[in-house]
């Protein structure tokens, strides 16, 4: 793959940013980071947080802006996690689609089984380690960060294949290895947040606006101009569709599919998934942070492109708004999150890429060694920006969630770790 490094450094330095800005705030002066936090954008009736919870979030002063007739209240922070974080998990789900569907995509087939082995156990280790320790500390704590369970379960793509290079060098298969980990993390990862997170009162029959969204405009803008097309070398009606309505028609089914997502009571940042396999894609796909993607001319690709910038700036905001937190936070929800990231996922991703490539004899790609997937498990252990997300919906505002965000912060140890658990393990380094 041919990968793009100037990418993983604008990602990781906004973001990065955005965090360690939200420290220092928080630290400085809480009251007026929160007030930022949750500041008020928009009084209504129809989109945003219950109006007593955006109170009681918002804190002192909260009656000076008026608006208690309101039902809902857009918030900045509203405005960012659940509105335009779903460009962000947009983008996510477009490698995952493309890793699925194509013919050579790279979570299909015999390559990926390994990978998937070891993505189980890097799930399933964390959330075991997470709920065992839980329980040793008393049925009152567990009580309390039990619904947190999902949190060390995440890892950041970008990060970890950052490390990643790092450790192991860009030529090494492991490196190949982790992103497909990684991947299909975010793809079990968007399936918890909808199924196990839903934001309110179920009402699945809103879900009828987001399929509908997505087969009419799969059907009208991408179906049938194929169709009108066959036998026809130019394609003049895809062509036309592509050159005067763009993206057009989709974004206005992403805004339907969005609020079928929101009105349904699932996570509205997940709004935008259904849309993504309705626009029309290459017939191969080069990696996720492949240069060569550039030149694919296909739609999906268009408007990956296009979102790459904006979604760098967005996720500097999401930093901003979801890392602020007091360091006397720390409580038991911050060792946790830590133990299952640097214990649960190392050992799980270990046990399971064992059991796929000896016992059952799924193998390794050429150049890996089977010590290699621990290293891996330990670079995948930093959650950070999904486990950030997912703190903040597991958990109402307050002390346990401010803990877990620690716990999801501190995740960046396991840089540190993953880079001397590659020199004790005596890791060769292979560059391009």
């Amino acid at each position: 793959m041919y990968r793009v490094w100037n990418f993983i450094a604008n990602y990781s330095i906004l973001l990065i940013s955005g965090a360690f800005i939200a420290l220092i705030w928080a630290n400085i002066n809480p009251s007026s980071y929160h007030h930022f936090v949750e500041f008020p954008l928009l009084f209504n009736d129809h989109v945003g947080l219950d109006y007593s919870y955006w109170a009681k979030s918002f804190g002192k002063g909260y009656a000076d802006f008026g608006g208690a007739g309101s039902l809902k209240v857009l918030s900045l922070h509203y405005l960012v996690n659940d509105m335009l974080m779903a460009f962000f998990f947009a983008i996510a789900a477009k490698e995952v689609w493309e890793a699925v569907i194509l013919k050579n995509g790279s979570l299909r087939g015999k390559k990926a089984a390994t990978p998937l082995f070891a993505t189980l156990g890097g799930m399933l280790g964390p959330v075991s380690v997470y709920l065992v320790l839980a329980a040793f500390m008393g049925s009152d704590t567990y009580n309390a960060v039990a619904n947190g369970w999902a949190i060390p379960t995440a890892t950041d793509i970008a990060f970890s294949y950052l490390v990643g290079r790092l450790v192991f060098g860009a030529g090494h298969p492991a490196v190949r290895f982790l992103l497909l980990l990684a991947i299909a993390d975010d793809a079990a990862g968007l399936i918890i947040l909808a199924v196990f997170y839903p934001q309110g009162d179920l009402a699945p029959i809103w879900l009828m606006l987001s399929v509908g969204a997505a087969m009419a405009v799969y059907l009208v803008f991408n179906m049938l101009p194929r169709l009108s097309d066959v036998g026809k070398q130019l394609r003049p009606a895809s062509t036309w569709v592509r050159n005067y309505l763009s993206f057009w028609p989709y974004l206005l089914a992403a805004g339907l599919s969005w609020y079928g997502f929101m009105r349904a009571g699932l996570h509205p940042s997940l709004g935008l998934l259904p849309i993504v396999p309705a626009i029309p894609h290459a017939d191969r796909a080069f990696g996720i942070f492949s240069e060569a993607e550039q030149y694919l001319t296909d739609l999906l690709n268009h408007c990956e492109h296009l979102l790459k910038h904006p979604v760098e700036v967005v996720l500097f905001f999401f930093g901003l708004l979801n890392a602020g937190v007091e360091f006397g936070a720390m409580g038991a929800a911050t060792w946790l999150v830590l133990a299952g990231l640097l214990i649960g996922k190392p050992f799980g991703v270990l046990l399971f890429g064992w059991l796929g490539a000896r016992v059952f004899r799924l193998g390794l790609p050429d150049g890996m060694r089977i010590i290699d997937l621990f290293v891996i498990g330990c670079i995948a252990a930093i959650g950070f920006t999904v486990a950030l997300f997912i703190a903040v919906v597991a958990f109402e505002a307050g002390p346990v969630q401010d803990a877990a965000k620690m716990g999801a912060l501190f995740s960046f140890a396991a840089a540190g770790i993953s880079l001397v658990v590659g020199k004790l393990t005596k890791i060769e380094r292979k560059d391009l």
